[in-house]
């Protein structure tokens, strides 16, 4: 096989980055599924905190780290190609700041849905959190512990690293957000056009995790950022909940 020339390295490098994503993607839910199928047929009855527990271990904990991992090793790069440190005071401002910037996009974006009327998609872990609130209980430390750090090492470190050596900063930037926007289709309900809507308005949150890395050089920073911002999702659906400003589906 011949190496890819100057005109095409670029595809080749976002093509890869594609199939890394999706790899991860793949494994997590192929783990999910196996773990289900084989703690049922061994007698044990599954609620709806242990699935979320257990594709949430197996999807953002086993699934993105260990394909991160295998990529560093099969392109034989270091564990410092990711950049993982102890947050300086410089890094806990972008954090800061980089938390209050996504959640004031999601704002903007509702205000956006809501004056326009666009019909959205409904995050089937969120639809779940509805159902089963003691889910969202489980879903706010994750955010820090296995959600924020799993997609943030597989998406920034990963992808946009990748891209960005050949591309740049800025299309690293870019392609790694739509990217980590896109793969969410599947996690969402609703038609198609509704899951476009939805990807679109997390590509905005998802450029916030991408240029706090970019400008950092941290993995740590994007990873907290992305973990206040979930956090904070669930807990306002969970507080909701219990006000009764809404019901259960």
């Amino acid at each position: 096989m011949t190496a890819p020339t100057q005109q095409t390295r670029p595809v080749v490098t976002v093509a890869l980055a594609l199939v890394v994503a999706a790899v991860g993607l793949v494994t997590g839910v192929a783990l999910s599924l196996g773990t289900i199928v084989f703690l049922s047929l061994a007698g044990f009855e599954l609620s709806a905190t242990h699935l979320i527990v257990i594709s949430l271990v197996m999807t953002q904990g086993i699934a993105f780290g260990g394909v991160a991992l295998v990529y560093l090793r099969l392109r034989d790069l270091p564990t410092s190609f990711i950049g993982a440190r102890i947050p300086t005071l410089r890094d806990l401002g972008w954090v800061v700041g980089g938390y209050i910037t996504a959640i004031a996009a999601i704002i903007l974006a509702g205000l956006f849905v809501f004056f326009t009327g666009v019909q959205t998609s409904s995050n089937q872990a969120a639809e779940l959190g509805i159902q089963n609130p003691e889910v969202l209980l489980v879903l706010i430390p994750a955010s820090f512990l296995l959600i924020g750090p799993g997609e943030e090492l597989l998406f920034r470190g990963i992808v946009q690293g990748t891209i960005r050596r050949v591309l740049g900063p800025v299309p690293g930037v870019i392609l790694a957000s739509a990217v980590f926007a896109a793969i969410h289709f599947v996690a969402l309900t609703g038609g198609t056009s509704g899951r476009l809507v939805s990807i679109a308005i997390l590509f905005f949150p998802a450029l916030v995790f991408g240029a706090a890395y970019e400008r950092t050089g941290n993995i740590v920073v994007p990873s907290l950022i992305h973990g206040l911002y979930n956090a904070t999702l669930f807990s306002l659906l969970y507080v909701s909940i219990q006000m009764g400003q809404i019901g259960a589906l």
